[in-house]
């Protein structure tokens, strides 16, 4: 029994499969199946600090397991965002070169904002030990 999965068009012009579409499937489950445990314990995290003010939050994030959490889930928020973006991009966008721009952008775009929650958490949390 053959295991090529090509079909004969593709197989007689070379083409096949970009070998990423995969790879990209399972990357966003994985951070999805992340999110399924970490946005409820983010709700709650929003419920908590937001009864009881501003220093209510910096307390609440001041506990270094609530901290860890949450950049824990910007992390997996970030990554997710990234990954179906870029879907939409890659699907959407025909012009190779506005595809790579908004690609490059996407990325950047989402690191950025990664690292300004991480380091606000960061923040919080080293100076409510200091």
């Amino acid at each position: 029994m053959s295991t090529n999965f090509e079909t004969p068009t593709a197989a007689a012009r070379g083409l096949g499969s970009a070998k990423s579409g995969t790879e990209h499937y399972i990357r966003q489950r994985v951070s999805a199946i992340a999110l399924v445990f970490l946005v409820p314990w983010f709700l709650y995290a929003v419920i908590a600090a937001s009864r009881s003010g501003y220093d209510g939050a910096v307390a609440f994030l001041s506990a270094p397991w609530n901290a860890i959490l949450m950049i824990l889930t910007l992390g997996a928020a970030f990554y997710h965002m990234r990954l179906g973006m870029q879907t939409v991009i890659e699907d959407y966008i025909g012009k190779a070169g506005m595809k790579q721009t908004l690609l490059i952008l996407n990325t950047f775009v989402t690191l950025g904002l990664f690292a300004a929650t991480a380091l606000s958490v960061l923040k919080i949390w080293i100076s409510a030990g200091a």
